[in-house]
């Protein structure tokens, strides 16, 4: 009887961290995200992890994950999540957003996206040029993968959402370059030729 109305009113909070910096010698790096959920079913929620590199996005566990052997699922005591990452190169620098689902319910509020958490790990020899670009594209990346989620939530359950979630994330991957793309390759280009 009361299972309807909390479905209805079924209310998710996500928080990540803005930044987490892996050192050089790291191979293994936790990202951690946080979730609050009110009026909500007892079953437990969907986890879901995407990231944003500079040129496309990536579905990394909706729920089930890609590669079992680079990302891993945790989840710890009260409703905290992390995403293990294995074999953490420069190569896996970028933003790294957090989904929760109740998909049990009929809210619009109750599939919530943090707003990402960007991974920077350093090379042995690293410039502050380079740290400053990826610090400006995860910025702007930010904007759109929230915008991003906001849609991909309200317009679709989460069994068949990675495919409106790929076709929203590319037509705003195509604004964004259209309007910005040329700035931080600027940016990038003066930080190599100062370097050298």
């Amino acid at each position: 009887l009361f299972s309807t109305g909390a479905a209805d009113t079924c209310q998710v909070t996500v928080t990540q961290p803005r930044f987490q910096e892996a050192d050089y010698s790291m191979h293994t790096v936790f990202l951690t995200c946080a979730f609050s959920a009110s009026g909500c079913s007892s079953s437990p929620p969907q986890v879901l992890w995407f990231r944003f590199l500079t040129n496309k996005h990536e579905d990394l566990c909706t729920p089930g994950c890609t590669d079992h052997q680079k990302y891993t699922v945790h989840l710890l005591s009260g409703n905290n999540i992390s995403l293990q990452i294995n074999d953490l190169t420069v190569d896996d620098n970028a933003v790294y957003i957090c989904g929760i689902a109740f998909s049990d319910s009929s809210s619009p509020h109750s599939k919530q996206a943090g707003d990402g958490t960007v991974l920077m790990k350093r090379e042995k020899q690293h410039s502050n040029g380079k740290l400053i670009f990826m610090i400006i594209a995860s910025s702007l990346l930010f904007l759109y993968s929230t915008a991003v989620f906001t849609l991909f939530v309200v317009y679709k359950k989460i069994s068949s959402g990675r495919k409106i979630f790929q076709a929203i994330a590319q037509e705003l991957q195509k604004q964004r370059y259209a309007e910005h793309c040329r700035q931080p390759d600027d940016l990038e280009d003066d930080t190599v030729y100062q370097n050298r």
